[in-house]
């Protein structure tokens, strides 16, 4: 395992976080604990020492299962993140009720890295009015979280307000890979958060995952020498700015792979040619991806029944040249774009600011034009 320097803490953190929103599902979509917890333990044992969860992931099971995974000593070996909800603050006081809860789940007396969750302009000002940076300080001299931070879904010029909102920032986590150059905080904010120390994590490296399986004309853009996820990964681990990277690992063979990809990471790996390929790649990507839903499935459940993240995936399909597929996989689902009712429920949740509402009459009607 490689480590890199985690901003102004003085820390060595793995070049390979685990993040454990994604962990394996069985048939009910329940975490399955027993998988779940033995690659989380194989990941430690192999170097691994930043294990991060969140208060809603798994439909608020995520840590808990986390908890248990670092029992017998990995607690010990790794540095543990998680993160407030601050959508369910309904008053100052809440944000202790929270952590003390999720203190219990995880099994622990201490978070080594306390974020507050998805910051955007709404949420900022709620931070302001609750005065949560000073709470977030409260629990640091008691000892409940040790290092603070925030994760952050909205535009830059945000995204600077609230670094430069507080100077006792340790560290930020952000959307980036090789396609989210300028999306949300982008290179810049990479650049600029770098620049006043802090440390710097990054979510979404594989956007979602499609960037690990990409259409097949975007694939043939790559050499041959690399998987798409080794130079999607690559790609961040090249950057001096960046941190760590957070892998969403479902199943063993993705921990092996990514465990494999960290070994050989280092600053400055990416030559010229790899660059000009990121660059052509990016290209391609843009003009096909119809939504930027990366499924990380805020937006569910649906009131009206529509997997709203499926009915991305094969709308984007429609514009990757994999009409018919895409249609054959929509007209399977149950429930199609067109039962949305426009409650914009899952538009208040969505990281990624898409007009859910609009999008689906959009996908209904281009389904609607795709003959078998």
């Amino acid at each position: 395992m490689q480590y890199r320097n985690f901003g102004k803490t003085g820390l060595k953190v793995s070049a390979l976080g685990f993040g454990a929103m994604r962990l394996p599902v069985k048939e009910d979509k329940t975490i399955d604990e027993a998988r779940a917890i033995a690659m989380i333990r194989h990941a430690i044992d192999m170097g691994v020492n930043y294990v991060d969860t969140a208060y809603p992931y798994h439909q608020e099971q995520s840590e808990r299962v986390v908890g248990k995974a670092l029992q017998d000593g990995y607690r010990e070996k790794t540095y543990l993140a998680t993160k407030c909800p601050v959508w369910k603050l309904e008053k100052p006081e809440d944000f202790d009720r929270i952590l003390d809860e999720q203190l219990e789940k995880l099994r622990t007396d201490h978070v080594d890295f306390y974020l507050l969750h998805a910051l955007s302009q709404d949420r900022f000002e709620k931070i302001k009015e609750f005065d949560l940076v000073g709470r977030m300080e409260k629990a640091r001299e008691a000892g409940k979280i040790r290092y603070l931070g925030f994760s952050f879904h909205d535009s830059y010029e945000v995204f600077q307000d609230i670094i430069d909102y507080y100077d006792g920032w340790d560290f930020c986590q952000i959307q980036y890979n090789y396609i989210d150059l300028e999306h949300q905080a982008g290179r810049k904010g990479l650049q600029y958060a770098a620049e006043k120390g802090l440390a710097v994590v990054i979510m979404e490296p594989l956007l979602g995952g499609k960037l690990a399986n990409p259409a097949p004309h975007l694939k043939a853009v790559f050499p041959e020498a690399k998987t798409p996820v080794e130079y999607a990964l690559d790609f961040l681990w090249d950057q001096p700015e960046v941190s760590l990277l957070l892998s969403g690992m479902s199943d063993e063979q993705q921990v092996e792979d990514n465990l494999t990809y960290a070994s050989r990471s280092s600053v400055g790996m990416v030559t010229e040619e790899e660059k000009e390929v990121y660059r052509k790649a990016k290209e391609i990507y843009d003009s096909m991806a119809l939504v930027g839903c990366t499924g990380c499935r805020y937006c569910m459940p649906c009131p009206f029944g529509l997997d709203i993240p499926g009915i991305f995936t094969q709308y984007n399909r429609t514009a990757a040249h994999q009409e018919k597929e895409a249609k054959e996989a929509y007209e399977a689902m149950a429930v199609k774009a067109d039962a949305c009712r426009a409650c914009h429920h899952c538009e208040k949740e969505c990281p990624q600011m898409i007009k859910i509402s609009e999008v689906m009459k959009d996908a209904a009607a281009a389904f609607q034009k795709i003959q078998l």
